[in-house]
Order: C-alpha cells, then sequence, then structure tokens
C-alpha cells in the first residue's frame, strides 16, 4: 500500500497544492490558463519531439498500442451514446456529450506524470500514442456527434474548425515533426536536444499544478444521476472497454499494456466543461469532472494494487 501511494500520492498532492494557491488567492484562476497554455503549446511537445526523435518510429509509434487502445475508446462512444439514447430517452447532443466525459483520458495531465513514475522509458512514447488517438479519432468524432445532434447544417463549417485544429495542434506537429527527424535520421546539435529536454521535463509538475488551479475555479452545478453516470463510465467502463480490446488485440508486452489499461483509468480531460459549454452543460461537466478526479485517487490507487504494477 505504501508503494502505491508513493506513486499516487505526489500525484494528488500537486493537484492539491494548485487548488490551495487560487482558493488562497495566492493565484488568480486567470492565471490558470497561462499555465495550461505552456503546458499544452511548449512543455508537452517538446516532451513528446523527444520521445518520437530519439529512437526509431516502430519502436515509439507503436501501432499495436495504438489500435486496440482506440478500438476500446470507440466502443465506449457507442456503447455510452446508445444507452444514453435508447434507455435514458437523451437527445443525440446530449448522448455525445455524456460519452465526450467516459471514452477520453486525461493522457496529458495526469496520465503522463503517474506512467513516468512507473515506466520513464515508455512513458513519452506511450503518451504520443495516446494523443494520436484521442486528438486524430476521438475528438473529431464526438465533436461531429454533438453538431450533429444539435443540427443546423453546418457541417461544412464543423469539418473546416476539425481540420484547422488538428493541423495547428501542437502536440501533433510535434510528433510528426520528431517521426521525420527519426526517420532522416538526423539528430538535433546538443544544446538543441538538452533545452528541449529541459523544456518537457516540466510538463507533469505543471500540468498537475494546473488541474489543481483549474478545478478551484470550476462553477459546479449539482445534477447526481448524470454525475454518477459520468464517474462510473470514466473510471469504470473505459478500462473495462480497454482492458477487453487488448485481450481481443494482444499487445507484445504485459506492462505496456497494463499501462495502456491505467491510462483509460484516468479522469477525463480538463478541458471537458470548456468543450460542453457550447451546448449548455458546462455546470454539468464541471462536476463531473471534479467528482471524476477526486474518485480516481481511490480507483487508480486499486488499480495499482489489484494489477501489482506498484510493486
Amino acid at each position: 500500500m505504501l508503494a502505491i501511494l508513493a506513486i499516487t500520492g505526489p500525484i494528488f498532492i500537486l493537484i492539491a497544492v494548485g487548488f490551495a494557491a487560487v482558493r488562497l488567492r495566492v493565484l488568480a484562476t486567470t492565471d490558470m490558463r497561462a499555465l495550461g497554455v505552456f503546458v499544452i503549446n511548449f512543455a508537452l511537445p517538446a516532451l513528446l519531439f523527444s520521445a518520437m526523435s530519439a529512437g526509431s518510429v516502430t519502436q515509439t509509434l507503436r501501432l499495436d498500442l495504438l489500435l486496440p487502445y482506440a478500438l476500446g475508446s470507440l466502443a465506449v462512444v457507442g456503447l455510452v451514446v446508445a444507452l444514453a439514447m435508447t434507455v435514458l430517452r437523451r437527445k443525440l447532443q446530449m448522448a455525445a456529450v455524456l460519452a465526450m466525459g467516459m471514452s477520453v483520458s486525461n493522457s496529458a495531465f495526469i496520465g503522463f506524470p503517474i506512467a513516468q513514475q512507473l515506466s520513464p522509458g515508455t512513458a513519452s512514447a506511450a503518451l504520443a500514442v495516446y494523443a494520436m488517438v484521442e486528438a486524430l479519432i476521438m475528438f473529431p468524432l464526438l465533436m461531429a456527434l454533438a453538431e450533429l445532434g444539435g443540427g443546423g447544417g453546418r457541417w461544412p463549417v464543423v469539418l473546416r474548425g476539425i481540420v484547422l485544429s488538428l493541423a495547428r495542434n501542437p502536440m501533433i506537429l510535434a510528433i510528426l515533426a520528431g517521426v521525420a527527424l527519426s526517420l532522416a535520421g538526423l539528430t538535433l546539435p546538443l544544446p538543441a536536444a538538452r533545452a528541449i529536454e529541459l523544456l518537457g521535463s516540466t510538463a507533469a509538475p505543471v500540468a498537475l499544478f494546473y488541474i489543481g488551479g483549474t478545478l478551484a475555479g470550476l462553477k459546479v452545478k449539482i445534477a447526481a444521476v448524470d454525475i454518477g453516470l459520468i464517474v462510473a463510465g470514466k473510471l469504470l467502463l473505459h478500462p473495462l472497454v480497454v482492458y477487453l480490446a487488448f485481450l481481443a488485440l494482444p499487445l507484445d508486452g504485459a506492462g505496456l499494456q497494463t499501462a495502456a489499461v491505467l491510462n483509460a483509468c484516468m479522469p477525463m480531460m480538463s478541458i471537458y466543461p470548456i468543450l460542453a459549454q457550447k451546448y449548455g452543460q458546462e455546470g454539468l461537466c464541471a462536476a463531473a469532472l471534479v467528482a471524476t478526479t477526486v474518485t480516481s485517487f481511490f480507483t487508480i490507487s486499486a488499480f495499482l494494487w489489484l494489477s501489482g504494477t506498484a510493486g
């Protein structure tokens, strides 16, 4: 148990420090945006670039990891949308919002810091796989479903926005640049490589501090049934379905497979309420984000204990 707390404890302590910093007004809620921009636009791209350019593409960008993880996440979307529309009688747009909270993990801000402690040699490369699944598959699909559910005939605008967003995504660009450098057999000059490495090393602690500060600034509205469904879907259904996907498509390497299921155990991405704001569900999603993040301390610790990952 102490070994598990040694892994999860520092993660949630840093989140608590960020939360306290905003609640005690050491920092303003608006300051968190700057930290988020730094992590997304600089620290994480630097980390991903280093990971993708350090070795061969076949060793880092593993399709045998990407495919089952993507299929498991897509299966969750299908299950949630179908159940929400048939059993709960929700419209497609609301079903898509619920699925968004249950099928996309916070791989960068919480998943990576935990993976970095467990397997520092593969954490960055695995993050690149998760980032590609989320940015190239999950986000476009979920946003398209939400727009389709809202009607209005805005498909050309929606598709154009998705393509432009992907083309400007710093993490995707960093992955592609790292892959290009690796394929060309080139290396950066040592000062540049060291600078990128230092920048990437700041990603985990700053991201966790940002999560805490963001949670402190959220305006929560209670909708107990939907919140419970989202929490259970994200922390239980998503890892279970991803696990089943890996049973169907076994990965060569039990450690990496366990790490992928662990990533599915993470709470949803921190921008969940922002994405849902367009559909009038920001209050529900903010409450679900807080509840899921707090509950994940216990579910992640339980997974580490059951899987024996923490030793």
